[in-house]
Formats: structure tokens, C-alpha cells, sequence
């Protein structure tokens, strides 16, 4: 593939994206180099237009992936890529070869902008609403519109509003979602309700909440005889502001708190990090940490970090609440306190009252997209070719739907006559047997006690149903996923322009220095929003609204 033609304007964001908190790293960033070497083989123009030319027969496919997809290196990749080849090469009547690069989920923002600096583009990855919202402006990304129109699965959609809803205003499509986005709900471990004489329909208001949490941290809710060794609740940062919706992880301290670029009602577009809403979840987010109900490690812990505590076999030291996925969230967690012998009876919160007064519910966030990289020769048989390939094929209702939502036959699932157990020897031990030709997921190729859920694309969200009848949802995920449907609202629109792509990084930066600073320093919140806006990010923030709100 031929390497795309980067303007001086990109390859600064690119660097500036490195510094960008995404979600929490779990490695330091690497030195990169600030010097991009620009090619001249091509003009930067690119036609909007499907252009004119021979078919483009494409016999590799090189794709960026995060944490989404779940079948890993270690957990069935190499299968699944296996079948994805022949089942794709059997629609398009020639060989073609998936090439898989995983990055971490955690400092997957990072990492790309590292791929797009070195110039080693692939021709399709996935990106966050966040992430494509910067990089949707840059010329990076391929306009799908029209192939979008015209694909095959256009029949079988049942979620039109999704992709319609990521045009621009002129009609261009750069990101392709085959789900809608979900969102996190509350998650309480019951037993240490029970430990500390609360259930969940005691829990309505902020400081019922709040007291549940210091009841955690202050009691004995593990059981171990020892009162004050664990805490209330734990996060994957107090914000996180590399991905939309940002507050998702702690809504409760959030509230109608929305550290972002905002539209009021009037259309009127305005910082949402410096307003009172944002102040007053800051003060409480000090008070959580000063109280010590919201565990420490919340500063640098990772998602999985974060999880994993959480649902460790050692409770001393772990906390009561987590806010995570909903839907198949609920049984993976689940299960998870199961392989660790902890009590694993979870219940979920309904939205506390300053949640529904405010937002109305939790927050559905902004589906991930798959982009296609536009090489910018002006000729767009490539893109075509890796469009009917990969997207048009995602959603196909059969072999290649099946691979991205439940992965690789006779690896994650089977049909076949079969019999097996998991956590044998143990009070979870559980048998399976199932006939011949009844749909079945298998245990997880890296773990042989837990059952495989799904892949990429989650079945309960997809926008395109399987049209071979084949479910494998459990009676907990799909309760999570009629719960989270009744209990959520919209992500508010993420706001683009150029001087945000341009200064993302400074912008994050200088957002998470204030919320250390008053979390965990104890600075007066006014002192501290006061300090956002000294130097470059007042100014940039100031441009970037100009921008916005003088848009057409």
C-alpha cells in the first residue's frame, strides 16, 4: 500500500496525540521522534467519488485492533484469522490474507499515533468515538459513503440511525460502526451489601451511595475480622479522558459533570470542564479520596488493573463497586469472582436520583468505528477492495458474522455432539452437554474454566442480526442489556475542528493536571480551573470555539 501523503499540520497532531492520557497506560510511552518525512509521490486531493478503474484485487489485508477483539494471540487469533481467510477469499473468488496487529487496549491512542508518525499505515483499524473525532478532519481516513450506500447488507440493517448519524454535513462517512456503543452501569458485590446490612433499593441518592461506599471502607465487608482494609469503589482513572463519555467509570461522582467541549440548548457550544457542574464533581471526587472510600490505585490503575482487583481472590484491599460494561460485562465479571471462589452474586444500581434528575440515565457512549486508511492517490479501487472485503463482509448474517461475534468454529464454538465441565473438583463445578448441531460456545482457549462469551462485536448490539439463528447469550448478559437499554441516555455529540485535533494532547493534559491537582493536592477547584486556562490551552480553547460556533 502506498503511504498516505501527511500534511506538516497532521504529522504535529500526530505528535502531539503521543501525550494524550487515552485510557491508563500500563507502560510509559516511548521517545518519539518529532521529524516526519513527507512523500511527494501523490497529490494530498482525494476524490470524494468512487472512482472509475479496473477492479483492484487485494490479496492483504493489514488490520489495527485494540482490546475489541477479544480472540487474542493466546485465545484462539490465529483460528479465527485462519477462517476469516478462507471464508473471505470464498466470497470475493481470490486469496486473500488478514495480517492482525493488537496493540494494548490502554495506550491503544498512543500507540497509533506512533504507527501513523512511522508512516507503517494498515489499511483498516478501529478507533474509539474520541479518536476518530480527531483524526475525521486530517485526510487520513477514506470517505466510505458511497460504498456504505451502495453494500449489501443495507437490506438487513436494523440500526440505520447509527452510520447515518456519523456523516458529516456534507454526507461523508469515515467510520464504520457495526454496533451502537453501551455503556457502564454499577455493579455492587451482594455479600458485602449484606456484610454491612444495605441492599441495592436502599441505594437512591448521591449520599446513599456515598455512605454504602464508606460503609465498604470503613467496616469489615470482606469478612477477614479486620475493619478499614478495603474500599468503596475503584476506576480506571478519575476521568477518562482519552475516550467519550469520560465520566463513565465514576458517574455517581460525575453526575452532570462533562469535562468536554459542549452544545447548549440553544446550539451554543462551551467549555464544560470549567463549568459549575464540572467544579462541584471535582469537590466531591477530594472529598471520595480525603474519606478514602474511593480506592488510591484509581490514579494510575488501567481497566484491567482496576478488574482485577476488584475481582481478585485476596478481597482485603478491594472494593465493593465497580462501574463497568454492561450487558456481557455482567456474566464475564461474574464469572470471574467464580473462578477467584469470591462470593459472586452481583447487583446492579439503578441511575441514583442526581443521575435521572440531571442526565436522565447512565450515558450510551458513541460507538468505536472501523476506518479505512486513504492512501491519496486519487483512485479509489484500493479502499473500495478493502471495504467489500472487511466491512461489507462483517455483516454478512452468516460465516464471516459469526467469526467477529462468537469467533472461530470448533475453537469458540460448535455445533457438534459435546460434553464438558468446568471449575471441576470445585462447589462451581458445571456440566455441559449438548446434541448434535446445537449452537454452543466452548471454553475459552486460555481458560478452560470459563466459557467464551463473544469476539469483536457484541450480538445484543450489533446493527445487522445473524441471519442463521445462532445465540449464545447468557440469562445474565442479556438482563445487563435490558437494564443498561432502560437506564441510559445518549453520549452528548463530540464537538470537531481542527484546532482540537491539533491540540488534543495539551488540551488533556492540561484537564488532567487540574483534576490531580484538586483530587489529590487539595487545591481550591477555582484556583485550579484558573490554572487551564494560563498559557497555550486558553488560547486554544478560546480558537477552538470560535471555530465551532462560527461553523456553518
Amino acid at each position: 500500500m502506498k503511504k498516505k501523503v501527511l500534511s506538516v499540520l497532521l504529522a504535529s497532531a500526530m505528535v502531539l496525540s503521543l501525550a494524550a492520557c487515552g485510557g491508563k497506560t500500563d507502560e510509559s510511552s516511548a521517545s518519539t521522534e518529532t521529524s516526519v518525512a513527507t512523500s511527494t509521490e501523490a497529490s494530498t486531493e482525494t476524490s470524494t467519488e468512487t472512482a472509475e478503474a479496473a477492479p483492484y484485487e487485494l490479496t492483504e489485508l493489514k488490520v489495527v485492533v485494540d482490546g475489541t477483539l477479544t480472540a487474542t494471540e493466546d485465545n484462539g487469533q490465529a483460528a479465527f484469522v485462519e477462517q476469516w481467510n478462507a471464508a473471505v477469499s470464498e466470497k470475493l473468488g481470490h486469496s486473500i490474507t488478514m495480517n492482525i496487529t493488537q496493540l494494548d487496549h490502554s495506550s491503544y491512542s498512543d500507540a497509533v499515533g506512533r504507527l501513523i508518525i512511522g508512516g507503517d499505515l494498515p489499511d483498516v483499524m478501529i478507533m474509539s468515538a474520541s479518536m476518530f473525532k480527531q483524526y475525521e478532519t486530517t485526510g487520513l481516513l477514506w470517505n466510505m459513503a458511497d460504498a456504505y450506500d451502495n453494500a449489501e447488507f443495507q437490506s438487513r440493517l436494523t440500526l440505520t440511525s447509527i452510520n447515518e448519524n456519523l456523516k458529516t454535513a456534507d454526507g461523508a462517512l469515515y467510520g464504520f460502526a457495526p454496533t451502537y456503543g453501551n455503556g457502564c452501569v454499577t455493579y455492587v458485590k451482594k455479600a458485602w451489601l449484606d456484610a454491612v446490612g444495605l441492599s441495592a433499593d436502599d441505594i437512591k441518592t448521591f449520599d446513599d451511595y456515598y455512605n454504602m461506599l464508606l460503609a465498604f471502607h470503613n467496616g469489615d465487608p470482606d469478612g477477614d475480622g479486620v475493619d478499614g482494609n478495603t474500599y468503596g469503589v475503584i476506576a480506571a482513572g478519575y476521568a477518562n479522558l482519552g475516550e467519550a463519555p469520560y465520566v463513565n467509570y465514576l458517574p455517581e461522582f460525575w453526575q452532570d459533570g462533562y469535562p468536554a467541549i459542549l452544545q447548549d440548548a440553544n446550539g451554543v457550544w462551551y467549555d464544560g470542564f470549567t463549568a459549575d457542574a464540572c467544579k462541584a464533581a471535582l469537590k466531591r471526587l477530594r472529598q471520595g479520596y480525603v474519606d478514602g472510600v474511593i480506592d488510591p490505585d484509581t490514579l494510575t490503575a488501567s481497566t484491567k488493573i482496576a478488574r482485577e482487583k476488584w475481582f481478585s481472590n485476596e478481597q482485603a484491599g478491594s472494593e465493593g463497586a465497580f462501574t463497568y460494561w454492561a450487558g456481557t460485562w455482567y456474566q464475564t465479571l461474574t464469572d470471574n469472582l467464580i473462578k477467584n471462589e469470591v462470593d459472586s452474586e452481583l447487583v446492579v444500581l439503578s441511575p441514583i436520583a442526581e443521575i435521572k434528575n440531571t442526565l436522565g440515565g447512565y450515558i450510551n457512549r458513541e460507538a468505536p468505528v472501523w476506518v479505512i486508511v486513504d492512501d491519496g492517490d486519487g483512485d479509489n479501487s484500493r479502499e473500495q477492495a478493502v471495504f467489500d472485503a472487511f466491512i461489507e463482509t462483517m455483516l454478512d448474517g452468516d460465516k464471516v458474522q459469526m467469526l467477529w461475534t462468537y469467533g472461530a468454529e470448533g475453537v469458540h464454538w460448535s455445533t457438534a455432539a459435546d460434553e464438558f465441565v468446568t471449575n471441576p473438583g470445585t462447589d462451581n463445578e458445571k456440566s455441559y452437554s449438548y446434541e448434535e448441531g446445537t449452537f454452543h460456545l466452548l471454553p475459552s482457549p486460555n481458560d478452560a474454566n470459563s466459557i467464551w462469551k463473544k469476539n469483536a462485536m457484541d450480538p445484543a448490539l450489533v446493527i445487522s442480526p445473524l441471519t442463521n439463528g445462532f445465540k449464545a447469550s447468557t440469562e445474565l448478559s442479556d438482563s445487563g442489556n435490558v437494564f443498561f437499554t432502560n437506564n441510559c441516555v445518549d453520549a452528548p455529540a463530540g464537538a470537531s475542528c481542527e484546532t482540537l485535533t491539533n491540540y488534543s494532547a495539551d488540551i488533556t493534559d492540561a484537564k488532567s493536571a487540574v483534576i490531580s491537582a484538586v483530587v489529590i493536592d487539595g487545591v481550591d477547584v477555582d484556583e485550579a480551573i484558573a490554572t487551564y486556562y494560563t498559557g497555550v490551552v486558553g488560547t486554544v480553547i478560546e480558537q477552538a470555539l470560535t471555530e465551532l460556533n462560527s461553523a456553518e
